[in-house]
């Protein structure tokens, strides 16, 4: 299967680079698998800020409001008491709550498969044959994207990300530079355009196609 394919200047190859049918053409009939991924990647990145103060961690004085009779009040302990403005929080976060999804490899791998193939459907994919801003100036990897016409989010794939490469990129605000095993289904269905080099396609063949989940041991 093969996609639109760009030299290193941005001008459009002699032959054009060919798709694994195995990565880039799934068939998708249901798409819970990616609502799956893309819940889990978000909320893995949460950062759990959240804290509140219980009764017992309410700093002040611990004397008692009012004396016990004879002012005609209910009587009261504790000016802490969850039921009073300032006081403690009941059942609020205390910032240990775990708010991590798990996903086994095999769930991820075929999730990020059948993205791919979403977003080569929707003619999303180019190939790039190769990546490498020597000088890593911005202007030139902006030059490369508008030859390209890669437009709105950009997710590149490579396969090493060099300082040239982050130095060049780092100040495009639109645009993604990942490594082969960081690819994920949240970058890749957020994204308008997916560029991927040569051997970065390379790599992703082997990592989603040959590659093997690694054996977790029992424990004895």
């Amino acid at each position: 299967m093969a996609v639109a394919t760009y030299t290193h200047n941005g001008s459009k190859a002699t032959t054009n680079a060919k798709l694994d049918k195995s990565i880039f053409s799934m068939s998708v009939s249901s798409h819970e698998l990616l609502k799956q991924a893309y819940v889990a990647y978000l909320a893995n990145g949460r950062r759990n800020l959240a804290k509140t103060k219980t009764r017992g961690e309410v700093i002040g004085s611990n004397i008692k409001p009012w004396r016990q009779k004879g002012t005609g009040r209910a009587r009261f302990g504790s000016r802490y008491n969850p039921i009073w403005r300032g006081g403690g929080i009941t059942f609020g976060p205390t910032g240990q709550e775990n708010y991590s999804h798990k996903l086994n490899v095999k769930a991820k791998r075929q999730a990020i498969r059948q993205a791919l193939s979403l977003a080569n459907e929707a003619s999303k994919v180019a190939v790039l044959e190769k990546f490498d801003p020597k000088d890593g100036k911005t202007s030139a990897v902006v030059s490369l994207l508008n030859k390209i016409g890669a437009t709105g989010n950009i997710l590149m794939v490579v396969e090493d990300k060099t300082d040239n490469i982050r130095r060049a990129t780092g100040n495009i605000p639109t645009l993604i530079v990942t490594q082969t095993k960081y690819v994920n289904v949240y970058d890749v269905m957020n994204a308008d355009k997916i560029i991927i080099t040569q051997k970065a396609l390379d790599q992703l063949h082997e990592w989603l196609v040959v590659a093997k989940p690694a054996k977790i041991e029992e424990a004895k």
